[in-house]
């Protein structure tokens, strides 16, 4: 069916927010989907974040930083310095140094000023080392055993890899036994039933993110691979957490098309799932934009009413999930 797979994986996400127990008992904990690098990308991810941690990065402004903006958050130094002499050497241009130094001041990341003809910069608050750990989830509701056996080897890669703290499956329940069959033993598997009452089918092995992982380059006779140093994964997973932090899992409105008049929220286990009314059932993410023959935007009558639909019925899902998120943010840091 059409969307089966976007639903699950928001209501993994949903389940995951309210019900995953971290590994420290006070670690606050973000869910996102869709994020990794540009050779992996993970359904689901969740951050385990020290709450003081969280409440230090939120000074920083709710948006995610990008690398460019991470970079200088984490070294802004705690007085005026010219940003030269405060910032490591970039290896390009100083001049996209200091567009990104006009970025992050016009977002409150740092402070700057010109002084003597010299640009110098100022933090706002230290970066902290807010994530504890990050745990990667892969969705997938249905399996046969060629499909089981494509995600087994794409997990053994995680695993050699080590740049998540733990890696899982999420499957429905009549999956499990080809899934626990097929799965590197170090691999969780999580058992999803009804209206995601999630169960633990196989405990995953913990990872070690601070030590050399294994990257395979190639497949073949012999495959080919690379060596990842620590440092390099610590800063991917520091990019990771920045855009889980910003992002949430509700981000997938941002490129729906909520101003339809057939686009809807429904209530589906612990969260809201998208449900198109011309097509009578949950549509996937990327079903839903300008180009389906069944959309139609709202009439602007709709969005001259005032409350509860102030803007229009698409606005208010735009602000009820955005509030949900910065919600769940703040959470995080109580």
């Amino acid at each position: 069916m059409p969307g089966a797979e976007f639903g699950f994986e928001l209501r993994v996400c949903a389940w995951a927010e309210r019900h995953w127990t971290p590994a420290e008992p006070d670690s606050r904990v973000l869910v996102a989907r869709q994020l990794g690098t540009q050779r992996r990308r993970w359904d689901t991810v969740i951050v385990e974040a020290d709450p003081e941690g969280v409440r230090t990065r939120a000074a920083l402004g709710e948006r995610e930083l990008d690398p460019e903006l991470l970079s200088l958050a984490r070294h802004a130094p705690a007085e005026w310095t010219y940003y030269r002499d405060a910032l490591p050497d970039p290896g390009y241009g100083w001049r996209y140094v200091r567009e990104a130094v006009h970025r992050a001041s016009a977002r409150g990341v740092l402070e700057e000023r010109k002084r003597s003809n010299r640009i110098e910069i100022r933090r706002v608050a230290p970066y902290p080392d807010w994530v504890r750990r990050i745990v990667a989830v892969e969705n997938k509701p249905d399996l046969d055993a060629s499909a089981a056996r494509d995600l087994a080897a794409q997990l053994e890669r995680d695993v050699a890899l080590g740049l998540a703290d733990e890696v899982w499956v999420a499957t429905r329940a009549d999956e499990t036994r080809a899934l626990v069959t097929e799965m590197p033993t170090a691999a969780g598997v999580l058992t999803v039933g009804g209206e995601m009452d999630a169960t633990v089918a196989w405990h995953p092995r913990s990872l070690d993110p601070d030590a050399t992982g294994v990257r395979v380059t190639a497949h073949g006779d012999p495959t080919e691979f690379e060596y990842v140093p620590p440092e390099e994964k610590r800063e991917t997973r520091r990019r990771i957490a920045e855009r889980a932090y910003g992002r949430g899992w509700r981000s997938y409105v941002e490129t729906m098309r909520p101003d339809c008049r057939a686009f809807d929220l429904r209530r589906a286990g612990e969260g809201y799932v998208p449900f198109c009314r011309a097509k009578g059932r949950e549509q996937t993410a990327a079903e839903c934009a300008g180009s389906c023959a069944e959309f139609s935007p709202e009439p602007p009558g709709w969005r001259q009413r005032g409350w509860p639909i102030e803007g229009g019925p698409g606005q208010a899902v735009q602000r009820l999930l955005a509030e949900r998120r910065r919600r769940r943010r703040t959470d995080a840091g109580d």
